[in-house]
């Protein structure tokens, strides 16, 4: 039976021809990809659980057993995993991996709130993350903020002090305390303490655990086993969900102008990685599919890309330096250049 496209999509033919699809149009590249939003339970059961079974051993790797060097090696090897490990827990959310499963419910929501991203938070934010991609007087909850230079110019001066604030490279990657701890976590509580009870119960956790750590381990071992990973993880994650929509070539547009399937196609990125680091990261650097499709599992996001070969023409950014002080430089939507620029530009 054929998976539906997403919700406000319209059903094309699709052209096949030697195991490759050749549709034309956002609509038609958008009902090509559904042929993978199919998932296959048993590979989604294993990357679960060989997933959180390295994630595991690499944290038993950063306890004091070994030399300084072993333990900021596994520390890092933990905070990829963590990495891994979120994103399969996102894509369980977007109900593209296991969604008939009760027990994967309630591993996904320990998985949550051990990851400081509580289910009852994040589902809400990156749902409206989806549907506002890239419009540009849309809802901004679940993304960083974007302005048009004349919006800004009018703000007062507290507005525009906590735009710049929001996206400052060091908020960005500091997004250990300003994404998960304050964002995904303090502030909903602020909010809606009954709706957001699991946001409480994800910083009780996590204080437990720096204490069980210290107790055990010392202070050092809070750091090379707790402290170092989520800072890691946190700035790669922070990183890749700002740079996958803040990017040179990234369009916005009004209301009138958008649609899904444009947001998904040209202000989302693909970004260019090492086949291990796609891994770590789930596959999440294939992010114009995903957003065309949330409903496509993490591991066949490269396979829809090498079956269709429009999905190949996608705006691309990496992880080279270059590459991130080019995305770290834009702040503001110019409206006559139709242009991410810096406050300067």
């Amino acid at each position: 039976m054929p998976i539906p496209a997403p919700e406000g999509h319209i059903e094309t033919p699709l052209v096949q021809e030697a195991g490759k699809t050749a549709p034309t149009g956002g609509k038609k590249i958008s009902r090509a990809t559904a042929q993978f939003a199919r998932d296959i339970p048993s590979k989604s059961w294993f990357a679960v659980i060989s997933s959180l079974l390295i994630l595991a051993l690499a944290v038993v790797g950063t306890f004091p057993f070994w030399a300084i060097p072993f333990r900021i090696a596994f520390s890092v090897l933990t905070a990829l995993m963590i990495v891994r490990v979120f994103v399969i827990f996102h894509d369980h959310q977007h109900r593209a991996i296991l969604a008939k499963s009760k027990l994967a419910d309630r591993l996904m929501t320990v998985v949550g709130i051990l990851t400081l991203t509580p289910s009852s938070v994040w589902k809400h934010s990156h749902d409206s993350h989806h549907a506002n991609n890239s419009k540009l007087h849309g809802n901004d909850l679940g993304s960083f903020p974007t302005m048009t230079v004349e919006r800004y110019r009018s703000s007062p001066l507290l507005v525009r002090i906590r735009y710049r604030v929001s996206r400052h490279p060091l908020t960005i990657l500091a997004g250990y305390l300003t994404s998960f701890v304050f964002s995904m976590c303090l502030e909903p509580i602020f909010e809606n303490p009954r709706k957001h009870f699991d946001c409480a119960i994800a910083l009780v956790v996590h204080a437990a655990l720096i204490v069980l750590l210290a107790v055990t381990f010392g202070w050092a071992g809070v750091f090379f086993s707790l402290v170092l990973p989520f800072i890691i993880a946190a700035c790669l994650g922070s990183y890749l969900f700002y740079a996958q929509h803040n990017f040179p070539g990234v369009l916005l547009k009004d209301e009138d102008g958008w649609t899904y399937e444009g947001a998904a196609l040209e202000s989302s990125s693909f970004m260019k990685m090492p086949r291990i680091l796609h891994w770590f990261t789930g596959n999440i650097g294939y992010h114009h599919i995903h957003h065309l499709n949330a409903r496509i599992p993490f591991y066949r996001l490269p396979e829809a890309f090498k079956a269709i070969p429009e999905l190949q023409n996608a705006k691309t950014t990496s992880l080279s330096p270059v590459e991130v002080f080019r995305c770290f430089r834009l702040k503001i939507w110019n409206v006559e250049k139709a242009r991410l620029v810096g406050y300067r530009g």
